[in-house]
Parts: C-alpha cells; sequence; structure tokens
C-alpha cells in the first residue's frame, strides 16, 4: 500500500478508554509510514461513535533480526507500554496487540507533536550550555565535528529510566514525541527486553549519576509489581527469561542508585541518531 499524499496530524479524540478503544475498534488503515524499518500502517479505529487516529504494525510485516526471535517485536511494544503504565509516568501512548486487516499486530495511539519543542541538538564547543546534557561528539562531514547535547528535562530523565529497566535498543531522536500540552512520550519499543544488555540511547547525558528520589521509588514499586499482575501480564508478551532479566535490570538500579553507564561490549548510541 503507498502512503497517502498527506498522513494527517497525530490526533485523537478524547476517550476516557483509548486502550480499549485501540483493542475493540474497528481498524481501518488509511497509508503506509514508509520511513518505518518494519510494515508501519497509519489508521484510524472507531467504536461506538468514539474514533482516534493509531499505527498498526502487523506481526507479518516485521523484518527478521539476528539478535531477536522472529514475530515477536509487537509483544515488546506492548510490554514496554505495560512497565510505562506500571510506573505512573505514562511514557508510552496507549498500546495493545489485536487482530487487524494484516493479521495479529500491536496497535498504538497516534499522537500529536508539538513541533517547536526543542530536546535535541547539535553545538559548537567542548561543553553544554546551561540547560543541557551532553551525549558525545559527532561527525558532521567535512572533518568538523559538534558537540551532541539533550536537554537536561525531568520528563527525558523519566524515559532514561524506563529504557535501562526495559533494555531499549534503539532510543532515537524521532522516537521521541513532545506535545503542545507538555507530555513526552517515546515511541518504537520493538528491541527491547533482550536477556543480553543491549542499552543504545540518545539520553545518556544523566550516565553514573544518582537516580532522582522519584526514580528510586517508581523502581521499588515496580519491583513489587514484576513479582505480582505486571510481572504475569509480561509472561504473556516476552519470554520468562526476559521477565526474570527484567527485575534483574531494576534490582541492578536500586543496588546501585545510579543511571546506568555506556559498556564496551555493544554500540552506545543507536545510527542513524535520529
Amino acid at each position: 500500500m503507498s502512503a497517502p499524499e498527506r498522513i494527517p496530524p497525530r490526533s485523537v479524540t478524547p476517550d476516557a478508554n483509548p486502550a480499549e478503544l485501540l483493542a475493540r475498534g474497528e481498524l481501518t488503515v488509511r497509508g503506509r509510514i514508509r520511513e518505518a524499518s518494519n510494515a508501519a500502517l497509519f489508521c484510524t479505529v472507531a467504536l461506538d461513535g468514539r474514533q482516534a487516529s493509531c499505527v498498526y504494525k502487523p506481526v507479518a510485516g516485521e523484518r527478521p533480526l539476528w539478535d531477536f526471535p522472529d514475530g515477536t517485536l509487537a509483544g515488546r511494544e506492548v510490554a514496554a507500554y505495560e512497565v510505562s503504565e506500571a510506573t505512573g509516568w505514562g511514557l508510552v501512548p496507549p498500546t495493545v496487540l489485536r487482530e487487524g486487516p494484516y493479521g495479529e499486530g500491536m496497535c498504538q495511539l497516534w499522537i500529536d507533536v508539538h513541533p517547536e519543542a526543542e530536546l535535541l541538538a547539535l553545538v559548537d564547543g567542548e561543553e553544554p550550555e546551561p540547560g543541557w546534557k551532553a551525549v558525545g561528539f559527532a561527525d558532521v562531514g567535512e572533518g568538523r565535528t559538534a558537540l551532541l547535547v539533550h536537554a537536561d528535562d525531568a520528563r527525558l530523565r523519566r524515559l532514561a529510566v524506563l529504557d535501562a529497566v526495559i533494555n531499549n535498543a534503539d532510543r532515537k531522536g524521532g522516537h521521541l514525541l513532545p506535545t503542545a500540552d507538555g507530555r513526552l512520550y517515546g515511541i518504537d519499543h520493538g528491541v527491547t527486553f533482550n536477556v543480553d544488555g543491549k542499552l543504545r540511547t540518545l539520553l545518556w547525558g544523566w550516565a553514573g549519576e544518582p537516580l532522582p528520589e522519584e526514580a528510586v521509588g517508581v523502581l521499588k514499586g515496580l519491583r513489587d509489581a514484576l513479582d505480582g499482575p505486571l510481572g504475569a501480564r509480561l509472561a504473556t508478551l516476552i519470554t520468562t527469561a526476559e521477565v526474570d532479566a527484567t527485575r534483574a535490570r531494576v534490582d541492578a538500579l536500586l543496588t546501585s542508585g545510579r543511571h546506568p553507564e555506556p559498556g564496551g561490549d555493544w554500540p552506545a548510541i543507536p545510527w542513524p541518531p535520529v
């Protein structure tokens, strides 16, 4: 299916239960999102007079990966949403696993993005300006380098903690969705929850720093939830070994009390970074 001439903006009719709408509503494909690495379809979903825009990623459209079992990316996206909800931070848009026109896949609410919100930048100089955190130097062509920075933003910091928990191997700039009402969402969580350490992110600015008190409290609650209903839900979406590895990552964060630092066995920054 070809992409429409203009995909409508990320939008949603206000709804008290968007997950129910996504799970039970009639799904209509409107076009394909061409820049996505796996099949991603722009859709509308309607139920009892309620309607929203969403993205539908059928399992049948997932590209095989050497380090993730085939046909598991949709479940991982839903698992990331479940963990996000358990934190209380609401960092991942409502996401469900459901049948669609091209078989089972994940269906996620499509969010309106605020285009003027600046979270990442390339700047000259050796140190970031106040209000920014340094990630590292990037080659910008013609033998020049620039400092890659991200905003010293509490919303981004929460997302960095979530990524450490779910072992996100692909936190790019294009996966950050700030909204006009001040919220921030992260999307594209198909390569998460691997049992091996694969954290790749642009949000390294707090690496090695103590975790905020808020994050420590959230992690303690998350650890309890993983031994209860959350763990049971995740076990239907990822493997038992991956659920155990998630518990171990939460334990490690609580033991160290610090944001993780890049390791040497895996590229620390995704490519391309956007």
